[in-house]
């Protein structure tokens, strides 16, 4: 079975597993580019706690953006590295406030989908999924943000080689208008069930599909898919 058809696959039983995800999209761009910068080397944890403290001490990305940076940390540290992500969302904030003449990103809207990628990936610290999620799930862009979960779930599959670059290598075996769906999918199959240490390979609907579980449970992968959760 190709790659292509691997995935169709994951996503069908992910699918029957979870029930469809879509959650996330028609988010405010701008709110997701900050989330998303907030989450980078963290848990949604943590990611969480800091967004909900910086929108609670400064209710407009106005206010962000005239406030101290020392104050923007002490709202923020819950993430960790909160000096280095302050200085990049006031340096951000800035960029837009400069070029823009407010602070939104409502103008992407109006670029072709490779030059509103190229703009953000512009920006001070921004990587492809920080601006993969900003285009997918703020615009409908065709994006496919690839995270450390996918990375990891998609390794152990065999869908994606360790030595390619994961958004190339896993954009073009998305199904178009798909993207949101498969993204949240995986994300939860890699939170709940193929955790970096310890996964629960006897509770994967992928077992046996999937090498690192024939390789590690070898039996339960032979079974195939679990009909339930295993506790």
């Amino acid at each position: 079975m190709d790659e292509r058809k691997v995935l169709l696959e994951v996503t069908r039983r992910l699918r029957t597993r979870f029930g469809p995800i879509r959650e996330g999209l028609g988010s405010d761009p701008l709110d997701l580019l900050v989330r998303t910068i907030l989450s980078q080397n963290t848990s949604d944890r943590n990611r969480d706690r800091a967004y909900a403290e910086l929108r609670r001490r400064f209710p407009t990305w106005e206010a962000v953006l005239s406030a101290p940076v020392a104050d923007v940390e002490r709202a923020i540290q819950g993430a960790g590295l909160h000096h280095q992500r302050a200085a990049r969302l006031k340096h951000v904030l800035r960029r837009i406030q400069d070029e823009q003449g407010e602070l939104s990103l409502a103008f992407l809207a109006g670029l072709p989908d490779e030059e509103a990628a190229a703009w953000l990936l512009s920006l001070p610290g921004i990587g492809k999924k920080t601006a993969y999620v900003v285009l997918l799930f703020g615009f409908g862009r065709p994006f496919f943000p690839v995270d450390t979960h996918i990375r990891r779930v998609t390794r152990r599959l065999g869908i994606v080689d360790s030595r390619a670059e994961p958004h190339a290598a896993l954009a073009p075996l998305v199904p178009p208008g798909t993207e949101a769906e498969v993204h949240l999918q995986l994300i939860r199959l890699g939170r709940e069930i193929c955790r970096a240490r310890r996964p629960r390979c006897p509770a994967c609907p992928l077992a046996d599909l999937c090498g690192y579980a024939r390789s590690t449970h070898p039996n339960q992968a032979r079974m195939g898919p679990p009909r339930k959760e295993v506790q």
